[in-house]
């Protein structure tokens, strides 16, 4: 099993990027995503060129700014991921983002990253 940990800062409030991650429908910072139903604690993503995956949500905690969630279908055969997001203030206006992704088989490691990495991008130009 691989572990991805990236760790980046933003110019902004720590509220105003957990709102972001917090807000489980929202899709304009998911590449490639036309858009995201949530059923109880399942959100599948309408995944343009890709189909769905599908997430269960693990846990949303607002107070200390963490989610943990967990690909349950892709179109890429995964035995195992789990991933986990917390937000940190360290002023008024920037934050730090912890993503971590645990995935099994370990080649699908790049793909993973590559997609952590390219949502980040449009948070940056979403919040930035």
């Amino acid at each position: 099993m691989k572990l991805i940990k990236i760790q980046k800062k933003f110019n902004c409030s720590a509220d105003d990027l957990w709102n972001l991650f917090s807000d489980v429908t929202r899709s304009d910072w998911v590449p490639f995503a036309k858009d995201i139903l949530l059923e109880d604690n399942i959100r599948t993503f309408v995944m343009d060129g890709v189909g769905e995956i599908k997430e269960q949500i693990i846990d949303l905690n607002n107070e200390k700014k963490t989610l943990s969630y967990s690909v349950i279908k892709s179109p890429a055969p995964l035995n195992h991921h789990l991933a986990k997001i917390s937000v940190l203030a360290e002023a008024e206006n920037r934050a730090t983002l912890i993503w971590t992704s645990e995935v099994e088989p370990d080649h699908f490691e790049q793909l993973i990253k590559d997609g952590m990495e390219s949502s980040i991008t449009l948070i940056k130009k979403i919040l930035e």
